[in-house]
């Protein structure tokens, strides 16, 4: 597994929270991604046979927040 941690703005509350953890433990070989609101941030717990960091990212995008390199 490897953990990688990418920035997500526009989140203003715990239901954005939710959202964004649930789009990213919704894709394939996500194991966890815990979202901090305070942090503008996700950490996350992927196989990167699986799914790349990039599609992380466009999962949150898709989701109506940004994430940014």
């Amino acid at each position: 597994m490897t953990e990688v941690t990418i920035k997500v703005s526009g989140m203003s509350c715990g239901g954005c929270v939710r959202n964004v953890t649930g789009v990213l433990k919704a894709l394939p070989g996500v194991t966890d991604a815990e979202v901090s609101l305070d942090e503008g941030q996700a950490r996350v717990s992927f196989d990167p046979g699986a799914v790349s960091v990039d599609q992380l990212r466009q999962a949150v995008i898709d989701a109506g927040f940004d994430s940014e390199e």
